[in-house]
């Protein structure tokens, strides 16, 4: 397919959304991860070491047989790291699900639980099941990308599985194979670091600590500067319910994405679909973080859609313009907010 660049697009002027008003519109439901089910209040009050993760959905008028909008985060901003784009997303698209994994945003922060990419793919289904989802299509930013990629595995392998069926999936930003990641030491690999350790605690207790080191990440391009706002209310986020630490906790994706590197391989999971769910993947070539994704992408997935965008990795801050526009186009194309069409209709 072809290549489509938004570089030459608008940026619209912006009124901050705040890490408070972002969660505010959401809410905390339960959640048992050992059998990755959403739980009612009685049954929960029941079982030991359940959690209450954090969710934000737009459902007003939703007929019950609507595609979906699934929204998953990036590392470490989660949730509210959508917040920018959201408020440009046209109010009539969706239903849309806004998805917090455990350690992230509002969701709790249970110590020594094990973060893994399987587990929150568990978390989406679960989400999927107690909405009644049927049909979506997925957005995914960094790596919530490997999220999208164990879900789609999952697709493929077990046709059968009671699970939405991903009419399109969209990875802006996120690791798709395990060879071309290329995240600068300051980023990843010294969060995972004892010193990353020591870093994060630091940055719980202390904004400027943690705007130290997020400048030092190279998160934006070197035309960007984030206000003070923008960094106190991302610093707001990442430590609600003792959240900093995660920057430490979850840091450790790319390993994992090496140790599953064929599992989680676009390339091959678009060989199996064949053509079955229509894939685009963002990004920058200014993205130090992810760049050499694109290239990949484009080399081993030709028939995956590439759409660029100017700026550094968080394209969520820098042009969430942009990125609304390309989700709202993708998002409509597929059928988002329209019926799920029946088997009859699908096979004429």
């Amino acid at each position: 397919m072809g290549e489509k660049t938004n570089s030459d697009l608008r940026r619209d002027d912006l009124v901050w959304v705040t890490a408070d008003a972002w969660f505010a519109g959401g809410q905390r439901i339960w959640y048992d991860a050992t059998s990755a089910q959403v739980l009612p209040d009685d049954e929960a009050a029941a079982r030991p070491g359940v959690l209450k993760v954090f969710e934000r959905t737009t459902t007003a008028g939703t007929e019950a047989d609507a595609v979906w909008l699934t929204m998953l985060p990036g590392f470490p901003d989660g949730s509210y790291g959508w917040a920018q784009v959201d408020r440009l997303l046209p109010a009539g698209l969706g239903p849309r699900l806004y998805v917090e994994p455990v350690g992230q945003g509002d969701s709790d922060k249970p110590k020594r639980y094990p973060h893994s990419t399987y587990g929150r793919a568990d978390l989406v289904e679960a989400l999927w099941r107690h909405h009644g989802v049927g049909r979506t299509v997925v957005v995914s930013f960094d790596y919530g990308s490997l999220t999208l990629l164990e879900l789609l595995r999952r697709q493929v392998v077990e046709p059968d599985r009671i699970a939405p069926t991903i009419a399109a999936g969209f990875m802006v930003n996120g690791g798709l194979f395990a060879d071309a990641h290329s995240h600068p030491w300051q980023g990843t690999p010294m969060l995972r670091s004892p010193l990353g350790a020591l870093g994060a605690r630091a940055s719980q207790r202390s904004s400027a600590s943690f705007i130290r080191g997020w400048r030092q990440a190279r998160m934006y391009s070197r035309d960007y500067h984030p206000s003070q706002t923008e960094l106190v209310e991302l610093w707001s986020a990442l430590v609600r319910r003792g959240g900093a630490t995660f920057l430490h906790d979850g840091a450790g994706f790319v390993k994992e994405h090496r140790r599953n590197a064929t599992r989680w391989n676009l390339a091959a999971i678009a060989r199996e679909l064949n053509g079955t769910v229509p894939l685009y993947v963002g990004g920058s070539d200014e993205d130090p973080y992810e760049h050499r994704q694109i290239t990949a992408a484009r080399e081993r997935v030709p028939e995956a859609r590439i759409i660029t965008f100017p700026g550094g990795h968080l394209t969520t801050s820098e042009h969430p313009d942009l990125l609304a526009d390309a989700i709202t186009d993708i998002a409509s194309r597929h059928g988002v907010g329209n019926r799920t069409p029946t088997a009859d209709e699908t096979s004429v």
